[in-house]
């Protein structure tokens, strides 16, 4: 099994990268440099899908393991002429999560620090933002980003409409909980990226054909999952994915991984979930089972829009997503244990 120090080091590294969808830049040079060194083929497609290709020992059937790259945070909705920036989100982000503090926003020549801000608390009914102190859920319309730099500045950093944002990076270090529990922004999905970079530093021999896709753009409809399965033949489609700990699932936050039956989207494949859990039981790993809602996947998309056959998705238990995540190294460690155990068949 994979230790914690090395899981904990590996998701430090990748959750430190800015890369929100669309604007993955800084992930995906680790991620070529990381298959790089490990002898793997692995090039950028068209969508910005980073793959791996390992040939398998028999022909006939191609396997493909996603492990989406791309974040949550912010998109420039528009520049004020006093440095005010208004933003709106990027996939499943709420200003709330957040809080007032750093973000930062990618422009294209430079990145720009400023202040996610909701205004003073010192105030009356006389002043908007009173309401939401009691009375009304806070919306991406009531806050802006304080840069005190003018336009002009802004935009000579290149940040503009459609410029991204994220949370600071100095906000974003994980934080170990222990020995076993790692805690995090963007562990969905960075730590299902180290789960990805651990199975292919242990030089696998897969039985089938099989590709791993660090896939791009997920959080704003798996576009680069469609992208990809609507170009290659795939038989079976594993997307790993966070398992949101919630008291209307059946998920503990413990070390076993968690497989859908269903989420938001559709149907997985029951037949690919009984060999996942063949395989965990060959291996003396213990798996929870779910059906979950206000969730999506890469393999619940491409399968429902009949891209693949067979998809199932694989999860770690994870409390607080989208938002400060905290995750079981254990889990994690099980899960480069379980797929390498599918691959291979043993």
């Amino acid at each position: 099994m994979m230790s914690h120090d090395a899981l904990f080091q590996r998701i430090e590294q990748l959750v430190m990268l800015h890369s929100p969808a669309g604007d993955e830049r800084e992930v995906d040079a680790y991620l070529l440099a990381r298959l790089n060194e490990a002898g793997v083929e692995a090039s950028q497609d068209e969508a910005g899908n980073i793959v791996a290709y390992l040939p398998g020992r028999s022909g006939g059937r191609t396997l493909a393991i996603t492990a989406h790259k791309d974040e949550i945070g912010m998109i420039v909705k528009s520049v004020e002429d006093d440095g005010r920036v208004q933003v709106r989100k990027l996939g499943g982000a709420f200003p709330w999560v957040y809080g007032e503090g750093v973000v930062d926003l990618l422009g294209d020549r430079e990145i720009v620090s400023g202040i996610l801000s909701f205004g003073s608390r010192h105030v009356s009914h006389e002043s908007p933002q009173k309401q939401f102190q009691n009375d009304a859920p806070l919306k991406w319309e009531d806050c802006w980003v304080e840069t005190r730099l003018d336009a002009p500045t802004l935009a000579a950093a290149g940040v503009r409409p459609g410029s991204r944002a994220v949370v600071g990076r100095h906000r974003k270090r994980p934080f170990r909980l222990g020995p076993d529990w790692v805690a995090s922004y963007t562990l969905d999905n960075k730590a299902s990226l180290a789960v990805l970079l651990a199975l292919v530093e242990r030089r696998p021999t897969p039985v089938h054909s099989l590709y791993l896709v660090a896939s791009a753009k997920e959080e704003v409809g798996c576009l680069g999952a469609m992208h990809f399965t609507a170009r290659h033949r795939i038989d079976e489609l594993i997307a790993l994915e966070v398992g949101p700990v919630s008291r209307e699932y059946p998920i503990a936050l413990d070390a076993r991984p968690v497989l859908l039956s269903q989420d938001g989207y559709g149907l997985y494949d029951e037949g690919l979930n009984s060999r996942l859990i063949a395989a965990a039981r060959s291996r003396d790993i213990a798996v929870q089972q779910a059906v979950i809602s206000g969730f999506g996947s890469d393999g619940s998309l491409v399968m429902k829009n009949g891209h693949v056959p067979q998809a199932a998705c694989l999860c770690f238990a994870t409390e607080n997503t989208h938002g400060y995540e905290i995750a079981s190294l254990a889990a994690l460690a099980n899960l480069v244990d379980l797929l390498e155990g599918y691959v291979t068949g043993g």
